[in-house]
């Protein structure tokens, strides 16, 4: 049996910092995700308890909180250990399935802050698809929707830039 002292403490942690991103209070998020997987460490090791999934859980709030204090290098490290459980666990019930969305949404936004946009891109229209195929209904929705399809847009356009027009003649062409 779980020490439930432990488990209600890391679950009422991390629906913190849940809230706390909504209300945009990333350094308060960021606290409560790191505060809920040290909980999660005090249990016994003999407890049955799935500490790679509730880290996954933590990390992906984490990367969404550190992605909004623009600590992009860290966001991308705990967007990366959050999906590198949800890939592998492919379909998900309803509330991991938020997280999972919330994790390619973060690491999208790290990859664009970093200046990684061609690897961004990709990742921004992931999300969007999966807020898409969404059923259920997820927190924030509609700002990471907002977010993701300006961000399609300028990433998008920034790569059109470095294309020419067609017919395009570069002023020496037409001297040589």
């Amino acid at each position: 049996m779980k020490p439930l002292k432990e488990v209600a403490g890391a679950y009422l942690a991390l629906s913190d910092a849940q809230r706390q991103l909504l209300e945009s209070n990333y350094d308060e998020a960021a606290a409560s995700c790191r505060r809920a997987m040290e909980i999660s460490r005090t249990m016994p090791p003999e407890e049955a308890f799935d500490h790679a999934g509730f880290d996954a859980f933590c990390h992906a709030g984490l990367a969404e909180a550190l992605a909004g204090l623009g600590s992009f290098d860290e966001a991308l490290r705990s967007a990366d250990k959050a999906l590198h459980h949800f890939n592998r666990r492919g379909e998900l019930n309803q509330d991991e399935g938020k997280l999972w969305i919330s994790a390619v949404f973060s690491r999208a936004l790290a990859l664009d802050g970093l200046g990684r946009g061609a690897e961004a891109l990709p990742e921004f229209r992931k999300a969007v698809a999966m807020l898409d195929e969404r059923k259920g209904e997820t927190p924030g929705k509609e700002r990471m929707k907002k977010v993701a399809s300006e961000r399609i847009a300028a990433l998008g356009n920034s790569g059109k830039k470095d294309k020419k027009p067609e017919g395009y003649k570069a002023w020496w062409e037409f001297w040589s």
